[in-house]
């Protein structure tokens, strides 16, 4: 389902990459191991309600791996919309200070007022050519949109 609200939308490549074949593995050795424990000569008697169990571990597992899929960022006129792992947040552009990639870091941060900033799992440095990308649009989309939101306050002042 396509939103025309927002300009740019990143998600990132190789983590989306990875968390899908993590799950893929875990489902995979969770059930094979699920249907041979019935028939391997280990001394113990596994049940079939135990061969379910393990089996639904490994789907836990793998719904919690493929968690890591979720981050994305989204730019447009109302403001960055940044959804991490676990939250979404909406930040205005009257409280965008900026995209800032610093050494070392993992992944891309919203700068906002008072030295805060929010987290851009969906920018990440394993990304490269990807994530070059994404923060030079993000940038473009920033001195158009910000601009306009700070001109009504420095007016007033």
């Amino acid at each position: 389902m396509a939103d025309n609200r927002w300009e740019l939308e990143v998600r990132s490549v190789k983590s989306a990459r990875y968390a899908i074949a993590a799950a893929t593995v875990l489902v995979i050795a969770h059930v094979t191991v699920a249907i041979l424990l019935r028939v391997s000569p280990t001394g113990v008697y596994f049940r079939t309600a135990d061969q379910l169990a393990l089996a639904g571990i490994g789907v836990l597992l793998a719904a919690i791996a493929l968690l890591l899929t979720r981050p994305r960022v989204r730019v447009g006129a109302e403001g960055v919309a940044v959804r991490n792992i676990l939250s979404e947040r909406l930040i205005e552009w009257d409280l965008v200070e900026g995209l800032s990639f610093p050494d070392g870091a993992m992944w891309a941060r919203v700068d906002i007022p008072d030295d805060e900033f929010i987290s851009v799992m969906a920018i990440q440095s394993n990304d490269r050519d990807h994530a070059v990308a994404a923060v030079r649009t993000f940038r473009s989309l920033e001195a158009k949109y910000a601009r306009v939101s700070a001109e009504p306050h420095q007016s007033e002042q």
